[in-house]
């Protein structure tokens, strides 16, 4: 029943959570979807993302996927992203943020967690290399 996950969507938003409608263009994601339910974002499906950019019809489908999105304020997620080229058009196409190899294999928990200790130690040796620079 449409009306009764639409109802626990919105509960789990008042809780804080973002909800975003994954494998977009695929399988079961229709579009009335986007109007019925409270959605934060849209996942590109891997399925286009992996022909790109060579094959017309996935740039043409990922183009309309991005407008749509961005015409009902949602934040686009493209999925498996393997190659710098794929991650350039999906930049120049306004893609908000894209996930795959080219960034990162898949890490656990602690992994992850380690990953973000070390960028964020990075970053505070960077911010005070700079203000010692500055006079």
């Amino acid at each position: 029943d449409a009306r009764l996950v639409t109802a626990r969507m919105h509960e789990v938003k008042a809780l804080g959570a973002a909800l975003s409608l994954d494998d977009f263009g695929t399988g079961y994601s229709s579009l009335s979807y986007l109007r019925q339910f409270p959605l934060d974002s849209l996942k590109i499906d891997i399925s286009f993302v992996r022909d790109l950019p060579g094959k017309a019809d996935a740039v043409a489908i990922t183009t309309a996927i991005v407008a749509l999105a961005k015409a009902l304020s949602l934040t686009t997620i493209a999925e498996g992203v393997e190659h710098e080229e794929q991650a350039e058009l999906l930049r120049a196409l306004k893609v908000d943020l894209c996930q795959g190899y080219l960034f990162s294999k898949p890490v656990s928990p602690v992994e992850f967690q380690r990953m973000i200790d070390v960028q964020a130690r990075g970053a505070a040796i960077a911010a005070g290399s700079r203000k010692r620079a500055d006079p």
